[in-house]
């Protein structure tokens, strides 16, 4: 059963042992009095939980290095730092979620590097000692799928031993799935979680 936490603040919630805010908390507001995320960055997307319901029952290595793309608030990426110690660096390429990502990393008492760069702007070099490229909610136009199919062939090639994106399901994912199984051992499979609330879609993965 998922483990709930009741917290005295109504726009703090608890999932996957991770404290995070609803865009209503009072921090987030301060933070958008200087800050406008403008690529889809202002809150927490749901495919994020897949990824750690999903990274829960198949645990990475401790300490291994992480690469969270289309961060936004980068909670997938926080929650690997916390749960495996993961060396994490979250990578969008709108600086203005930065500050969010931050604030969420300081609340659950870990650190996320930041870098600012686009699909297609991440190198091999960039890639090479990553042990695990991740992404959620991050393919939700026909324009994503080309550069998200370069960006995991990168990654093969850099070295990278696994590419794990989570959506709810629209169809340039599934598109990017299709085009991935004809170069890669891949698997996507419908996931659920449950935590904080049921959220269903699918989990692909590239080895």
């Amino acid at each position: 059963m998922p483990r709930l936490e009741e917290l005295d603040d109504p726009h703090m919630f608890e999932a996957y042992g991770l404290y995070l805010l609803t865009s209503n908390h009072r921090f987030v507001r301060r933070l958008k009095n200087y800050y406008s995320p403008s690529v889809h960055g202002h809150k927490t997307w749901r495919s994020s939980y897949l990824l750690m319901d999903y990274f829960g029952l198949k645990p990475l290595p401790r300490r291994a290095r992480v690469m969270e793309v289309g961060c936004g608030w980068g909670p997938a990426g926080i929650f690997c730092a916390r749960e495996f110690q993961a060396r994490v660096t979250g990578v969008d390429m709108d600086e203005d979620v930065f500050p969010f990502l931050d604030v969420l990393a300081a609340l659950n008492e870990v650190e996320v590097k930041s870098v600012r760069k686009r699909f297609q702007d991440i190198t091999k070099r960039d890639l090479a000692g990553q042990h695990t490229l991740i992404g959620s909610d991050i393919c939700f136009w026909d324009s994503m799928t080309k550069p998200l199919f370069n960006l995991t062939r990168r990654a093969m090639d850099a070295g990278v031993k696994q590419v794990v994106f989570a959506d709810p399901g629209r169809s340039p994912f599934h598109a990017l799935a299709d085009r991935c199984e004809k170069y890669f051992d891949v698997t996507c499979e419908p996931w659920y979680a449950l935590e904080p609330k049921r959220s269903e879609g699918y989990v692909m993965v590239v080895r």
